[in-house]
């Protein structure tokens, strides 16, 4: 029983010996086999650039965004005396005539001023004997002017009251209190030199 025992181990020891040998030498094939597959299929992958798909539409996002940034700015319009027409005019010059007679303005005076300024054709120095006087007959003025779709294109000093300049364009009215309206003579002012020195009034 020793001898045959002893015989057969080295059989089986060989037999497996030779077995790990097959096993190991399939394992390294395979790997050998497997490594070149895997790096030709994992480079290719990784030499793609991830950017380069995102940059274009990084670009037209950017283009598309910055299209509004060119439009041109708003400028704002130079505010300037409206153009109006005979007929219109007449009816802007009928318009504070009646206003001013309804409220029983005083010493009125029209002076024409076409020729020495720009900014009007016509100016009407007129009084009030005080100063709720003076603020009624400018509201009837700019009340009117409304009526007849004519509205002023400012107004001034109607806090005081002591002065209240309406202007409508083509018409400038003075309102003032007698006191005010001798101070600063504005008739002086207009028709001083007329004949003499045109060119002093010029606007």
């Amino acid at each position: 029983m020793s001898t045959s025992e002893t015989r057969v181990r080295p059989r089986r020891a060989g037999n497996t010996t030779a077995a790990k040998k097959a096993t190991a030498s399939r394992k390294n094939a395979t790997g050998s086999k497997k490594d070149p597959a895997r790096l030709p299929a994992k480079s290719p992958a990784r030499a793609m650039p991830a950017a380069s798909k995102r940059t274009p539409k990084a670009a037209s996002k950017t283009t598309s965004r910055a299209a509004p940034k060119k439009a041109p700015a708003k400028t704002p319009r130079k505010r300037v005396k409206p153009d109006l027409g005979q007929d219109v005019y007449a009816r802007l010059h009928g318009a504070v005539t009646t206003a001013l007679e309804d409220l029983k303005a005083r010493d009125t005076r029209e002076i024409d001023v076409r020729g020495k300024t720009s900014v009007t054709d016509l100016i009407v120095v007129t009084s009030g004997t005080s100063t709720r006087h003076v603020k009624s007959i400018a509201d009837e003025v700019v009340r009117s002017a409304k009526k007849i779709g004519l509205p002023p294109i400012g107004v001034e000093g109607q806090r005081e009251a002591e002065w209240v300049l309406v202007d409508l364009g083509d018409i400038v009215v003075h309102v003032m209190l007698p006191r005010t309206r001798e101070f600063y003579g504005l008739e002086r002012l207009w028709t001083v030199g007329d004949e003499d020195h045109p060119e002093m009034l010029a606007g």
